[in-house]
């Protein structure tokens, strides 16, 4: 299955449908004030970067990077249609994300997920890529209902010509 992940900065109508599912599904696992996940205008916010996963057009993944502090972003709004699960978008959305913090210099992403166990998958796709459990970031606080995750990213080395 073949992925095309982009940028926007702007919602379609079927991006904004994904986004209202995501929350939907999110609802269940935790009370309002322990779900964190981004709603449509706060996603295209300023300081937040935006991605599409899409398969034959249409929506299949979302991911986003927010600014925390000057060198440390937090991974956003993670969500793979639950029909496609399994089948690497999740990992291919995520590489997608660390390799856009990291050229932009980005030395730290954290994120905030679920503790329950609907999220077991979710946790264990950041930590194959190397998040480990930490403590509450930025404007969190320690909720039962959360596990919050850190990774340092390595500096982007600067490709050099080659001679000819």
């Amino acid at each position: 299955m073949s992925i095309v992940i982009e940028r926007v900065d702007a919602a379609t109508p079927a991006l904004a449908a994904f986004l209202v599912a995501h929350h939907a599904e999110l609802e269940p696992t935790a009370p309002a004030e322990s779900r964190h996940a981004l709603d449509i205008e706060r996603l295209l916010a300023p300081g937040v970067r935006l991605f599409v996963g899409s398969v034959e057009g249409a929506p299949v993944a979302t991911g986003a990077l927010a600014a925390v502090e000057d060198g440390h972003e937090e991974l956003k709004s993670m969500r793979i249609d639950p029909a496609l699960r399994g089948r690497g978008l999740g990992r291919s959305m995520l590489a997608h994300l660390l390799a856009d913090a990291q050229t932009r210099g980005i030395r730290r992403l954290s994120l905030e997920t679920g503790s329950a166990e609907f999220f077991v998958p979710a946790r264990s796709l950041y930590a194959s890529a190397g998040f480990r459990e930490s403590g509450p970031f930025g404007r969190y606080r320690a909720d039962p209902h959360s596990t919050f995750m850190t990774l340092t990213l390595p500096a982007s080395v600067p490709e050099t010509p080659h001679a000819g």
